[in-house]
Formats: structure tokens, sequence, C-alpha cells
């Protein structure tokens, strides 16, 4: 099955790069570019893309905006979002979360990290590798404010069982399932099917956003570095 890829990023010459390297890939295809976020909403509907590579600055409608704009719409509920930013400003990182985003990449990422990052958020995982990147989706969403724990969030918890709470932390945590599997003395199938149920009962699109619901529900608090 061949992964449909859309650029989003107001610089041409970057995506004439990324163009090249995805359409190197026997499993991927790039199935159209935008330079602005009105243009990626667009052209995600009308080329049927599986993932944005999305840029967060971008004249009009930026990356935030047209993350939400797809993340928002029933019928693109199978598109996943991987923002590409340089990591200057953590706060577009805690928003692009929120916005419904898989992941993030920073921009100086090594091709091989790229196409990974495609292929995992194509197969519906949060990006929380490489490691270099594992614990900054909890930091940051740790620093985003200062918020008291969302109460609909805190009270959906309670539709789930206590081993997918336990779950949940773990994925906060940007744990893979093998490693929960490890942990938690189970099979990684097992893990696999808490998660999915996790997910369903909280409405979330995939792990990154189990992340969100964790800290934002106060599931999961911070720990002091």
């Amino acid at each position: 099955m061949t992964i449909r890829v859309l650029l989003a990023d107001d610089q041409a010459l970057l995506r004439s790069a990324f163009r090249v390297l995805v359409d190197s890939e026997p499993d991927m295809e790039v199935v159209g570019e935008a330079s602005d976020g009105a243009e990626a909403v667009r052209l995600t509907r009308e080329e049927r893309a599986d993932v944005v590579l999305m840029d967060i600055r971008m004249p009009g409608t930026d990356g935030l905006a047209a993350t939400r704009l797809i993340s928002e719409d029933p019928s693109l509920a199978h598109v996943r979002v991987v923002i590409l930013t340089t990591f200057e400003v953590d706060d577009y990182v805690v928003r692009s979360l929120r916005a419904g985003a898989s992941g993030f990449l920073g921009k100086g990422s090594e091709p091989d990290e790229l196409l990974a990052a495609i292929r995992v958020a194509a197969g519906g995982e949060a990006l929380l590798s490489p490691a270099a990147t594992k614990g900054l989706i909890a930091r940051f969403l740790a620093q985003g404010d200062d918020e008291e724990p969302d109460p609909l969030r805190t009270e959906r918890l309670a539709a789930l069982t206590v081993r997918e709470r336990e779950v949940l932390v773990q994925v906060a945590g940007g744990h893979s399932n093998d490693e929960i599997a490890e942990r938690l003395e189970v099979s990684p199938l097992t893990v696999k099917t808490h998660v999915n149920r996790a997910m369903a009962k909280l409405g979330a699109r995939d792990r990154a956003q189990l992340v969100v619901i964790a800290y934002e529900s106060g599931l999961v608090r911070p720990r002091a570095e």
C-alpha cells in the first residue's frame, strides 16, 4: 500500500527537496504541494492524502490552524499530520499536538528520520521517537500553561478500566507498546488492545492525543527534571 503524502511549506525549495526524498521510496508518493494552510486543507481533501508534512509558519492560514481544520473534519479522520518545526518555540509543539497533530519533527532531521516519521504516522502511531524527542512532548505539555485539569477530560477517564489507565500513563511517558508490555508484564498485543480501547473511549485520534488527554486531565503530572 502506497502512502500518499502532502507537502505543506511556503518555501518552494524545501518542498522540492522533500518531494525528491519521498518519491524515491517505493512505498510512498507525493500527491500534492501547498504553500499555505488553506491550500493544504483543500489538497488534503482533493488528493486523499494519508500524511501531511505541515510547516507551522505559513502566510494566511498557518500550519496550526490548518492542522485543526483537518483533525476536526470527520471525512479526514484517516489523515495524520506531522508538524515540521525547528524546536525554537516550545509553545508551538504544545499547540500543534492540541490542534490534532500526530507528532512533530525537526527540519534539520536526517532523511531517514523524515521517512520513518511518515511511516510511523501512516501506521497510526504517534511520533514520539527518535529518542531526542521522546521526552519533549511531556515536558512541553507540562510547561504549556498552568491551567487546572480539564474537568470534562477527567470525567471521561472514569470510563477506563484500571489496566487501561495504567497503560495510558505509560503512553504519556512516551513508551512503545513493547516497552509497556515489559513494564506491565503482559504481551504487546494486550497493550495494543488496551491502547485502542482507551483511544475509542476518550475520542483520541492516535497516541499523541492520548498524551494530551493524560496531561490535560491531570492523570499524569510533570516530574521535575
